[in-house]
């Protein structure tokens, strides 16, 4: 599967992890704070930062029943109604030229993921050089079809998608024409548990689907997204918050400016680390073989003398014979005298075929 290019950087097999930093709504609507994030995730060496680009009513109805009010114990924004979340939660889009032109004079990609077609509309006028799709917006065909027709890359979240169900959008993506697709790996839970993750989904996604497969990782910390890093994650998401004490919509499983700088900088360790299949030790293991044991004597042999035990040993360094000739040099005579501390050969003995 080929790798892709966003403004210039290459993503996929042989390349560093694409690392973004989602600021989400955890600038809580402050426009400074917002730039703040900027800053420090410039400082954290990310590739790219990532708006959502969307508003209350581009989102959902403005109605308090079961259907609209959220009923889960176990979110962070129990009873909250999707409309008043989404207000919340909303990067305003007169902010967008702004955040993206400071971005990039801090040597940051910076896209954003549109919820409907009028935020692709309103992101094509700012030139974005990539789109993200949502986890909850990934069976939205209609809104994928007209992201691909950009021609620009795509990144989906697959969370809760069925194989089918990515199956589809792939098939709506590429009869556009557009094969620039990296699909993440994701669990939809705010936060995620990490048993949750099953990041051994990877490998199978990129041989099922047939292209770069990255991960978009709600757990907190970073060793999920570093384990997806070493099954060969080529892309990371993360959400990304200044200070987790002080707020923000998805504070609780966002990383903060010295959570995300490790990530990027162990990310590229890890990577680095995997390599490719290889036996018999690296290029710089080489030299490091002549410490590995061999067969010497370890007491002065006359000539004539026979070979045993007694006379000979495998130890450090690994200048003589290979420990695996040990039992056919025992009973050979010395044809010369051999001294303490002589690398053992097969010339320094009568009746060897060696």
């Amino acid at each position: 599967m080929p790798n892709i290019n966003i403004a210039q950087t290459e993503i996929g097999e042989g390349c560093s992890p694409f690392i973004v930093a989602e600021l989400s709504g955890n600038h809580q609507q402050d426009y400074s704070l917002a730039e703040k994030m900027l800053e420090a995730a410039a400082v954290a060496g990310v590739h790219a930062i990532k708006l959502q680009t969307y508003t209350s009513e581009t989102m959902t109805l403005d109605l308090q029943n079961k259907d609209f009010v959220i009923n889960d114990e176990a979110s962070l924004w129990q009873g909250e109604s999707l409309y008043s979340l989404y207000a919340k939660a909303a990067t305003p889009w007169e902010w967008h030229q702004g955040l993206f032109e400071k971005a990039r004079s801090l040597g940051m990609i910076a896209f954003s993921s549109p919820f409907d077609e009028s935020a692709v509309d309103f992101l094509e006028t700012l030139n974005v050089p990539c789109y993200k799709i949502a986890s909850f917006e990934n069976n939205d065909l209609p809104l994928i079809k007209k992201v691909a027709q950009t021609g620009k890359p795509i990144i989906v979240s697959t969370g809760m998608a069925s194989v089918i169900e990515i199956e589809e959008l792939l098939m709506t993506i590429r009869a556009t024409g557009n094969e620039q697709i990296v699909l993440l790996k994701c669990t939809s839970n705010y936060p995620a548990d990490a048993s949750d993750s099953n990041l051994a989904t990877i490998a199978d996604m990129r041989q099922r689907f047939q292209c770069l497969i990255g991960l978009s990782d709600h757990c907190s910390g970073i060793s999920v997204s570093l384990a997806g890093v070493a099954l060969g994650a080529v892309l990371v998401e993360k959400h990304f918050v200044l200070d987790r004490t002080a707020g923000g919509i998805d504070a609780a499983f966002s990383l903060e400016p010295d959570e995300l700088e490790k990530l990027v900088h162990d990310s590229v360790i890890i990577n680095r680390a995997m390599g490719q299949v290889q036996y018999g030790g690296s290029e710089n293991e080489q030299e490091s073989k002549k410490y590995r044991r061999s067969i010497y004597c370890s007491r002065a042999i006359a000539v004539g003398e026979i070979i045993s035990r007694d006379n000979v040993r495998v130890i450090r360094p690994g200048f003589g014979l290979a420990p695996k000739h040990f039992d056919a040099i025992m009973g050979k005579t010395a044809k010369q005298a051999i001294a303490l501390g002589d690398a053992m050969r097969f010339d320094l003995l009568d009746g060897s075929d060696e």
